[in-house]
Order: C-alpha cells, then sequence, then structure tokens
C-alpha cells in the first residue's frame, strides 16, 4: 500500500515539474528530487507517526516539523508582499510565484536566502525522526544534498538576473541556517 502510495504522489510531482524535469540546469530540476524524497519519507512513516509519543526524538521532530511550518509561512508573506511580479521575460521551467520582478532581502530574507529549501530540510528531517533507520537516513541525505544543489543552482540563476545586488546580499546572509551556513 505504502509503494503504491509513493507512486502516485511521485508521479503527481512529475507531472508538475514536467519542464524542469527536462531542464538538468534549472533549480526545479534538483527540487523535484527533494520533494520525491520528502514523499518517500512520508509515505513510509506515516504509520509510526506516533510510536514512542513521548520521548526526546519525537520532541525534536514536532519542533522541526513546526520550524518548517513557520519558515515557510514567513518566507511566503515576505515572497508575495516583497517580491513583486517580473514583467516582461519569465523563466519557463519556474512556478509563476517564482518569477519576481524584486530582490526579497528583507524578513526572513534579511538573514537566509533560501528559506523556502530550509524549511524543506526542516521537514525532512522532522519526519525522518518520527523512524529514524538506515533507509530513512539514506532518503534525507539525498533530500539534503537535493536541497543543496537546488540552492547552488538557483543561486547562479538569481546572479544572471539580479547581479551585482544578489552578489551583495550573499555577502550579508546565509544559505539556510541564520548565522551558520
Amino acid at each position: 500500500m505504502e509503494l503504491m502510495a509513493f507512486a502516485v504522489l511521485v508521479l503527481a510531482l512529475a507531472w508538475l515539474c514536467r519542464r524542469q524535469l527536462l531542464n538538468p540546469g534549472c533549480h526545479g530540476f534538483y527540487r523535484f528530487f527533494a520533494f520525491a524524497g520528502i514523499a518517500w519519507l512520508l509515505v513510509f512513516r506515516l504509520g509510526h507517526w506516533h510510536d514512542d509519543l513521548i520521548s526526546i526524538r519525537q520532541l525534536v521532530s514536532s519542533l522541526l516539523m513546526v520550524g518548517a511550518l513557520w519558515m515557510v509561512a514567513a518566507s511566503v508573506w515576505e515572497f508575495r508582499h516583497k517580491g513583486g511580479r517580473r514583467e516582461g521575460e519569465t523563466v519557463p521551467e519556474n512556478f509563476g510565484f517564482e518569477n519576481t520582478g524584486r530582490l526579497v532581502t528583507t524578513g526572513i530574507y534579511q538573514y537566509i536566502r533560501h528559506p523556502m529549501y530550509a524549511s524543506l530540510l526542516l521537514l525532512a528531517w522532522g519526519i525522518f525522526l518520527k523512524q529514524p533507520n538506515w533507509s530513512g537516513l539514506l532518503v534525507v541525505a539525498g533530500v539534503t544534498l537535493a536541497l543543496y544543489l537546488t540552492a547552488r543552482t538557483e543561486e547562479r540563476e538569481n546572479l544572471a538576473f539580479f547581479g551585482e545586488a544578489y552578489r551583495q546580499y550573499i555577502r550579508t546572509s546565509k544559505l539556510f541556517l541564520p548565522f551558520l551556513l
């Protein structure tokens, strides 16, 4: 049953990301694999979601997932209110909301350049901790790598579009974690 659910989720993701999957040079290509890995973690851990509910592991898991929710909410709010719409040529592989006209450097973006990807990292590790095992560790490590490659690829795209302003922004912010990474 889990394998069937995972297959359906991955097929739906592949359809949503079909343009990105046709262009391995765009950030969405790598992001697809992060989403697929998170889907795998989720599907194969749902049956164990409440195992050993009152434990440090479950507390850390819950904190990571709440942090992910807060981080994505803060970043979406900032992105929508400050990013604006890109006029003229847009990047066809991007989802509509990704084609912003202005560089967002306020709110959560003041500290980290990729809070949406950071939220996916927190989510993936939080789900992994619901039932940690070797196969899950391999998948969550793959998700981490895919999100790192996604962010690095998007950095090149942002440098090409925003130029020197983005180069300055890189100097004053971190990739994923404030004050650390």
